[in-house]
């Protein structure tokens, strides 16, 4: 770091009021006090000075950092991703944000369309990750020439060929010799730009990032149920947002570090950025294979135990040309959602847990999905299904499901049953099309998965959260078709219909069974039509 760096740690003497924490962080004075009463966590008065209290300025930054500012409150020129912390680091470190992230909000705002030029927007993005992972791991080297750059990029095993010597100026001119102030203004540096790049990235045809809010979720409930794991996979790792997120977890809960993380991507580039993306946050050299879009291409891929795997699988039509593989032991259905729950199963040690992201029509869609479904519930491997609320993508409408798995096995409980949990009415809007995870929305989801296991691990039996959570015997999921849409069990009382004739009944049922159905290929054509669109986009039609 450079001399006279500002850390987080200078601010552990510094003492402000709540009018300073309102000044600093650009909300109205009664925001503060509503953060404080409505979150347990928000940091306790320090003192006084005279009749005022005063708070910790290292706690309340620490809490702000997690906080990030809706995209209707941000500032000209602060980007996406910006989180309360950020400005109040930036008053109290004099009005500057750190030399990084000003390099960053220039480079990736105003002066991107003039560096560029012609060149897309993805690869311009692109070599702005490079060049923030060189600022990062080499903080005192500057970088002028062609040569400079490859000669950085060879040594830290990235694409050094080919720079734009015009886009290499340009670049150097504006970081100079800009250091993170701090290795969390570091992080935040590099995750702006990896925002941005995925978003152009998507666009062009890559791949989907999985939302922050939805991985803190499946990461957050694995690092409790699964404290001690040794191995974590991703077998479809994008650009490895959910290994960080699990290893973020991992640290928040005090577990032990994973001796070995690994994943699977499927394009090299993407590879390339998940290998930063580990490094950045975890400082962890992750070597990624390789990976098919689909396991079933790829059925001799030797076997590995993990205790934990966690994944968001592409979704679509398998191949018709493409042979059933060894591990669909529990059904055929040619849809890669169901290769990749049983990929899922097939890969786990005897204690191992899994959380896989589902479109949601995969819970109750019939034909050869039931006869799998069916299976692995009656294998006692589903151990539960979370509902999230529609909208977390930013450029899919899909409707999604988080599902947790164990491995088959002796050790599965006698009287097995699946945890149901309904977030569709959770979730804040972050833009007018796109919905976010509030801290709160994440603890209750994961609350109720860890609560349940913890009840099965003790003996109690799971009472449940009226309107939220419900445990259902699988006697009870066989009666409703092995469906596994949380909606279906939490919102029911267990009381027969109140009709007066059995057709009635049987009528009411039907209908819903349709209503499901045409959700299904609702989500199956938004999903078709955004696919479509992105290879339009990709060809420039």
């Amino acid at each position: 770091m450079e001399e006279g760096a500002v850390t987080d740690v200078e601010f552990t003497d510094v003492l402000v009021s709540r009018p300073d924490i309102a000044r600093l962080t650009g909300v109205k004075r009664p925001a503060v006090t509503n953060w404080e009463r409505r979150h347990e966590d928000f940091p306790v008065p320090a003192g006084t000075d005279s009749v005022v209290e005063q708070f910790r300025a290292d706690e309340v930054l620490a809490w702000l950092s997690g906080r990030t500012v809706p995209a209707n409150a941000l500032r000209p020129g602060e980007p996406v991703g910006t989180t309360y912390g950020d400005r109040f680091r930036t008053g109290l470190s004099g009005g500057t944000a750190g030399g990084l992230l000003r390099a960053i909000e220039q480079l990736a705002g105003p002066e991107a369309d003039r560096l560029r030029g012609p060149m897309p927007l993805d690869r311009y993005l692109e070599w702005l990750l490079y060049f923030v992972l060189l600022r990062i791991v080499e903080p005192d080297r500057v970088i002028r020439t062609v040569d400079d750059f490859g000669e950085a990029a060879r040594r830290h095993h990235l694409p050094g060929e080919n720079v734009p010597g015009r886009l290499l100026h340009g670049l150097s001119r504006v970081f100079g010799r800009s250091t993170a102030r701090s290795q969390r203004e570091a992080r935040e540096a590099f995750d702006r730009v990896l925002v941005q790049w995925v978003d152009a990235h998507a666009r062009e045809g890559g791949v989907f990032f999985t939302p922050p809010s939805v991985s803190r979720v499946m990461t957050r409930a694995l690092a409790a149920v699964r404290p001690r794991a040794l191995s974590v996979h991703d077998p479809y790792a994008r650009t490895g947002e959910l290994l960080v997120a699990y290893l973020d977890a991992v640290a928040e809960h005090g577990g032990d570090v994973p001796v070995h993380v690994s994943g699977r991507v499927a394009e090299p580039l993407e590879q390339e950025v998940a290998r930063m993306n580990l490094r950045v946050h975890h400082e962890r050299f992750v070597r990624f294979g390789e990976g098919p879009v689909t396991p079933a291409l790829d059925p001799d891929h030797p076997f590995d135990g993990f205790d934990v795997l966690l994944t968001n699988p592409p979704f679509g039509r398998l191949r018709d040309d493409v042979p059933p593989p060894p591990y669909w032991v529990y059904g055929a259905a040619r849809r890669t959602e169901f290769d990749w729950l049983q990929y899922a199963v097939s890969r786990l040690a005897p204690d191992g847990r899994a959380a896989v992201l589902m479109p949601a029509g995969a819970a109750f869609n019939a034909g050869a999905a039931e006869t799998v479904r069916a299976g692995l519930v009656e294998a006692g491997v589903v151990e539960c299904v979370i509902e999230l609320p529609a909208g977390l993508f930013a450029l899919t409408g899909v409707k999604t499901h988080i599902w947790f798995l164990r491995a088959p096995g002796p050790y599965v409980v006698a009287n097995p049953e699946v945890l149901f949990v309904a977030g569709a009415h959770l979730g804040q809007h972050v833009t007018r099309t796109q919905k976010a995870l509030s801290d709160d929305d994440i603890t209750r989801l994961v609350g109720e998965y860890v609560s349940w296991y913890q009840a099965g691990e003790t003996g109690r039996v799971f009472a449940g959260t009226p309107g939220l959570s419900r445990a259902v015997s699988l006697r009870d999921t066989a009666q409703r078709d092995h469906n596994l849409d949380p909606a279906r069990h939490v919102h029911v009382s267990g009381r027969a219909p109140d009709v007066t004739a059995a057709g009635s009944a049987e009528a009411l049922e039907q209908l819903a069974r349709l209503a499901r159905e045409m959700e299904a290929q609702q989500e199956r054509v938004g999903a078709a039509d955004a696919e479509v669109a992105r290879w339009l986009r990709r060809y420039g039609l």
